[in-house]
């Protein structure tokens, strides 16, 4: 698509099949951040990799926008319903892109709030830097599942990080629907040479052309 900036996709997988060497509870992990993670719920696998994934593209690929994509909670269906996927994000005006991306291309992404000052503690872990899943199912675990992923880059980290949990939207019935697509290329489309995801990115798009804000902006955004 024409995009100019140093761009890598990162695919975290895992399968939760049961064998000798599956996780238990109450095991103790040593994530790739370097944070120990005691496991308290073994359905609450994906965030484990996740978190790795964007350890591994702040610490080894040096990115400083950070976008994770997941089907991650059951519970996004029920703060967003089936149709907006959540967004959870260290940066507000991201976050507003988001939303006009996705009302652009059709995608739709509506916020979680972000907390970690007050809903992070649901995570705490008498034998560990944290647990692996939260403590009061009834306290937006939605939005808990993606702080989970975000501590392990650091709440002090200065660049760009955006949860996205698209557990409800990406399907209908038994079909897939392919959502998540359209909404990369919308939000990133300022960094492209089409000039229609030129005309569908909410940034860098309020007052400047996208050749006029891809000069401005000299350093070259690497995106993850």
């Amino acid at each position: 698509q024409g995009f100019k900036d140093n761009l890598h996709a990162v695919f975290c997988l895992a399968e939760n099949a049961v064998g000798p060497r599956a996780t238990r509870p109450d095991d103790i992990h040593v994530l790739y951040s370097g944070k120990t993670v005691e496991i308290n719920n073994t359905d609450a696998e994906g965030r484990l990799i996740l978190a790795d994934g964007v350890a591994y593209a702040c610490k080894d690929l040096g990115a400083d926008i950070i976008l994770d994509m997941a089907t991650l909670t059951g519970a996004q269906g029920i703060a967003t319903g089936k149709y907006h996927a959540a967004v959870l994000t260290n940066n507000e005006e991201w976050e507003k892109a988001c939303v006009k991306a996705g009302r652009n291309c059709g995608d739709l992404v509506h916020p979680l709030v972000y907390c970690p000052e007050l809903h992070f503690s649901e995570f705490t872990s008498a034998v560990a830097d944290m647990k692996n899943s939260v403590a009061d199912r009834d306290n937006t675990p939605s939005s808990c599942a993606g702080l989970f992923i975000a501590s392990h880059i650091g709440f002090d980290w200065p660049g760009v990080w955006v949860h996205i949990d698209i557990a409800a939207p990406v399907h209908t019935g038994e079909r897939a629907t392919g959502y998540g697509v359209a909404l990369l290329l919308s939000l990133f489309g300022g960094a492209s040479e089409d000039p229609l995801l030129n005309m569908v990115s909410p940034l860098g798009c309020d007052g400047d052309s996208p050749i006029e804000e891809m000069e401005r902006d000299s350093k070259r955004r690497r995106l993850v």
